[in-house]
């Protein structure tokens, strides 16, 4: 497990709430974890805060499974 898919794990377990061990790469935000749209965007901004990175809205709230968002902060902070 690589660092950011650590704290990536770590950051959606703390803000939805939910046992770090509930939190694998095929976990879907919504139907697996109970994210609302509200905690949908709460962890948004979460992500922006742990990895110090500015995130398109639309695309963001695109992603539905733990490792979708991995992969998705994974290629923003390789263009940075």
């Amino acid at each position: 497990m690589c660092d950011a898919d650590k704290r990536v794990k770590d950051v959606v377990a703390r803000t939805l709430k939910v046992d770090r061990a509930r939190v694998t790469d095929q976990a879907r935000f919504v139907q697996d974890l109970g994210a609302t749209s509200l905690k949908s965007i709460e962890l948004m901004a979460a992500f922006e805060e742990e990895f110090d990175i500015e995130m398109d809205e639309e695309a963001a709230l695109g992603v539905k499974t733990v490792e979708g968002a991995v992969a998705f902060i994974g290629a923003m902070l390789k263009g940075s």
